[in-house]
């Protein structure tokens, strides 16, 4: 998957903004990158305790840029752009106050133009992250929600899984929405989506609970979308097994052979795809963040260098 990227990168450079720029698991990943050549990080921070971190770790950041947003020269520039973005909801005091906090500060890097991507929350908490794309990145044309895909992946199979990491309850429409984004999320990492629906019941077997809501945006996301291979409301084991699929869900294209899934709260998203993790032998990389204007990603806070550096392909090679 990664060499498949990275190719990607090669012919469409891009620059990335960290905005931790003294966290070693940081650093690391930018001295990898930067001797990789195909990827240009930009580390958001004290020039001198950017530096004084790397040199402490060992990591080779020469010539990478530093920036530090108490001496940035566009300053002003940005701030009143953020100032107009935010629509009188910060004053300008509030405003350059949070310019000073990486994570706002790369993110307005980001919207005018100085970076293409982002990757921050080895430190900040998710909200940390989120927030300040919802409110100056914003969501594309047609987007009404951000939500998040994790790719799975163990040798050759790859999967999607969504949303596991950001909306807690969604309704019916937000549902399709989640699964347009995460169709569209999987072919870019060459997933052929097969999308399954997910529930406690098949067919209408059980009832209560989330059954309806898993039902109901199906039927609407196969009206919106009749060419995608997607059905639903269906168990897990009626989704990956085709003895079992086909028992419980007698000629569905999808029963037993899905590889993207669309689970309907944030419970069964974050617990689903954690046992994969730790029990199924798969590789997670997300949270992906879907339906933004720009890549911004989420790290773990328990992450360690190589899922920076993975991410930080991932993340680029969305814009």
């Amino acid at each position: 998957m990664f060499e498949n990227l990275v190719e990607v990168l090669k012919a469409n450079p891009r620059k990335i903004v960290y905005t931790e720029g003294t966290d070693a698991r940081i650093l690391e990943s930018a001295a990898r990158l930067k001797q990789g050549g195909f990827l240009t990080p930009i580390l958001v921070g004290n020039v001198d305790d950017v530096k004084a971190a790397a040199k402490a770790g060992s990591f080779d950041i020469e010539g990478l840029e530093i920036i530090d947003p108490a001496n940035y020269d566009k300053m002003d520039e940005m701030a009143q752009c953020m100032f107009d973005l935010r629509k009188g909801k910060m004053t300008m005091e509030e405003v350059r106050a949070n310019l000073q906090k990486g994570n706002y500060f790369g993110t307005m890097l980001v919207k005018m133009g100085v970076a293409d991507a982002l990757l921050g929350g080895a430190t900040y908490s998710t909200a940390d992250t989120v927030r300040p794309a919802l409110q100056l990145i914003k969501t594309k044309k047609g987007a009404h929600l951000v939500s998040s895909c994790f790719i799975m992946v163990r040798g050759d199979e790859m999967l999607a899984m969504g949303d596991c990491a950001i909306n807690i309850k969604p309704n019916e429409d937000e549902l399709v929405e989640i699964c347009k984004e995460t169709v569209s999320c999987a072919k870019i990492f060459g997933v052929d989506p097969k999308v399954a629906f997910l529930s406690y019941s098949t067919l209408g077997s059980g009832k209560g609970g989330t059954v309806a809501l898993s039902h109901d945006a199906t039927v609407i996301a196969k009206e919106l979308a009749p060419e995608l291979k997607l059905d639903g409301e269906m168990q897990f084991d009626a989704a990956v097994s085709p003895v079992v699929g086909q028992l419980k869900f007698p000629g569905s294209p999808v029963a037993g052979h899905a590889n993207t899934f669309i689970f309907p709260c944030i419970e069964a998203g974050n617990i689903g795809y954690k046992i994969a993790q730790r029990l199924g032998g798969f590789a997670a990389y997300g949270p992906i963040l879907q339906g933004l204007n720009a890549p911004i990603n989420d790290l773990s806070r328990g992450c360690d260098a190589e899922e920076v550096y993975q991410m930080s392909i991932i993340t680029a090679a969305l814009a």
